[in-house]
């Protein structure tokens, strides 16, 4: 199938990145102290940014309507525990998890284009993403073709995303960079802004499938590049770090960031995302460390 081109002069030129300097503007953020009221409020707010996941060969029906569960009832035992954000799941099991979170606010997001590894054919990438749509799919999670962009085809790689964006219709679109094989930072700036540019809603890092996936430099460059872009046309894109966050203090530095970065505007579930499902359970058990001063014990939690 051929891409109908949608990249002509729409391509920006990409500025180099000082690893340096991006690295000393990480330690600054991770230097950050957070007083308890401001922590619990964070953590909460994390808890309602986080895309619980399942992409697995093993998913059944089960696995994917408790993971709907805990997505809607962290700890019922705590009030003012807020739901997650949404649920990842394979097109396959779309209408499932719709029909489990049919009374939440919870969206269903669904991978496509060949999930993990994009290599795949255009038009069964896009039949993917409407098989997806049309089962309820509130979210379209795709990754780029990482071949493409690393011999220079960029044209074919933005061309790609538009394609994907407009077979989405109402579903919003997030762009997986996979920055893990992407190696440099300049490289992650530039599948930024192609991604960015060709219509992305969502740029997130990585499938949770390679490493390294969502550093902090990683993080950071994907922002300014997002930063860059609404300071040229004050249209705001949301960003996902996604494999490798599991800690709620690694989450709290990652808000403090994007605060930093883009402003309050972002810190919502709308602008921004953790794709980390391990990550719920550290955040409760900080959240009922400030409330009772103690750890509960990790069996206290449900581990999908």
């Amino acid at each position: 199938m051929e891409i109908k081109s949608h990249s002509s002069n729409k391509i920006p030129v990409s500025p180099s990145i000082d690893k340096v300097g991006v690295e000393e503007r990480i330690a600054r953020f991770q230097s950050r102290s957070i007083k308890n009221e401001a922590k619990k409020q964070g953590l909460n707010m994390v808890l309602s940014m986080i895309d619980l996941t399942t992409l697995e060969g093993k998913d059944t029906e089960g696995k994917v309507k408790q993971m709907c569960y805990k997505a809607m009832h962290l700890h019922d035992h705590f009030e003012g525990i807020p739901q997650v954000a949404a649920v990842c799941v394979y097109p396959s099991m779309v209408a499932i998890a719709k029909n489990a979170l049919r009374n939440s606010s919870v969206k269903v997001a669904s991978v496509a284009t060949g999930f993990p590894s994009g290599q795949t054919a255009l038009a069964l990438k896009l039949k993917d993403t409407k098989l997806a749509v049309e089962q309820g799919a509130d979210e379209i999670d795709m990754v780029i073709s990482r071949g493409k962009f690393l011999t220079g085809e960029f044209a074919y790689v933005f061309d790609e995303i538009a394609a994907v964006k407009e077979a989405c219709g109402k579903a919003r679109l997030k762009v997986i960079l996979e920055t893990g094989e992407l190696v440099t930072l300049d490289n992650v700036r530039k599948a930024s802004d192609i991604a960015i540019y060709a219509g992305a809603d969502f740029i997130k890092t990585s499938t949770g499938k390679i490493q390294p996936a969502a550093t902090m430099q990683v993080t950071y460059t994907m922002l300014m590049a997002i930063r860059d872009y609404y300071d040229e046309t004050g249209i705001m894109v949301g960003m996902k770090p996604a494999g490798g966050i599991s800690t709620a203090k690694l989450a709290l530095h990652n808000l403090v960031m994007v605060k930093e970065i883009l402003g309050t505007k972002w810190l919502s579930n709308e602008w921004f995302r953790f794709g980390a499902s391990s990550l719920a359970n550290d955040v409760l058990m900080q959240l009922v460390k400030i409330e009772t001063g103690v750890y509960q014990s990790n069996d206290y939690f449900s581990i999908d």
